[in-house]
């Protein structure tokens, strides 16, 4: 149903007259004669006769007024929920526990005014696309991996240094350790089996390995963060790398140690994506958030990989 055609016919109900109605609608007399016309041939009702004082609704035309006001409503509900400033932000975190999660979850805290549609995508490419796409406006990833530039239309800025901290059971041989270097990670199996082949994760840890000669297995199946905790608390010879800034609950009984890395320290680098010329105010708001809540660290005594977005004021 043609919802300007629907509009002229409640802007002559409303008015009483062709003419009157044509003036408000800024268009002529004979297009809204058309439109109205067009209307009652979809309908196959009349919905005005013409009488002296100009055009009144028939029975038909009275029992579709109320319908065509909720038409024109909805329509207006549905264009303003997609409506730039008038939906909620939409952005990618990857995971609900990692540190991303944790800058929108203080982002909502300091602007609680400002509507939130929080996802979680697995892949940078699948990110992208959804920033392209407008699906999503912002994203949280690592940038950029050798080989996979990001697209022109695409903006980056780094917005948080997360430091790796390796967690151990009770039984580990570093375990009663207050920091470890990571010269002393050599030759201790580290296993992560969530990372996956083709991501930038994925990338990071293959740089961090050829860096210092460390040993990460990604083998066996991911069954989650609950059986990566089981397993690290229960097999002494293993450990496994965590973001300082990601969020875990195990129960007491595990006994896992977090320990910070030195010497250097690994970061993981956070960037936020987003399209250049995605309008909506609030992802401004959420820049500028970032900039006064993660200021640029000290880079002294950190590694993080070659190709990682250096820091750089957010832009306006």
């Amino acid at each position: 149903m043609d919802l300007e055609a629907v509009r002229t016919f409640v802007a002559a109900a409303d008015a009483g007259r062709f003419q009157e109605a044509a003036a408000e609608l800024a268009v002529t007399q004979q297009a809204v004669s058309k439109r109205i016309a067009a209307l009652e041939r979809g309908l196959g009702v009349r919905l005005f006769t013409r009488t002296t004082r100009g055009s009144e609704l028939t029975i038909d035309g009275q029992a579709f007024l109320p319908h065509a006001r909720e038409l024109l409503r909805v329509a207006e509900r549905a264009a303003a929920s997609v409506r730039s400033g008038r939906r909620p932000l939409r952005v990618d975190v990857i995971a609900s526990r990692g540190a991303a999660a944790g800058l929108m979850r203080g982002f909502h805290r300091a602007h609680p005014e400002i509507e939130l549609d929080v996802v979680m995508l697995l892949d940078i490419e699948t990110a992208v696309s959804a920033i392209r796409s407008g699906t999503i406006d912002a994203s949280f990833r690592a940038v950029a991996a050798p080989g996979r530039p990001l697209p022109e239309d695409i903006e980056s800025v780094r917005v948080l240094d997360e430091p790796l901290q390796l967690l151990t059971g009770p039984a580990h041989a570093l375990a009663n350790a207050r920091s470890v270097t990571v010269a002393q990670l050599v030759g201790h199996r580290i296993w992560m089996p969530g990372i996956v082949p083709g991501t930038e994760w994925a990338a990071y840890y293959d740089d961090l390995v050829a860096e210092f000669g460390l040993t990460i297995e990604a083998t066996g199946p991911n069954f989650g963060s609950d059986a990566l905790l089981d397993t690290v608390a229960d097999t002494p010879a293993l450990a496994t790398f965590m973001g300082e800034h990601t969020r875990l609950v195990w129960p007491a009984g595990h006994g896992l140690r977090r320990i910070p890395v030195t010497d250097p320290t690994p970061v993981y680098p956070h960037s936020l994506l987003w399209h250049r010329h995605n309008p909506h105010p609030a992802l401004t708001t959420l820049r500028t958030h970032l900039t006064t809540t993660t200021p640029v660290p000290g880079t002294a005594g950190t590694w993080t990989p070659p190709w990682a977005t250096p820091w750089r004021s957010l832009p306006a």
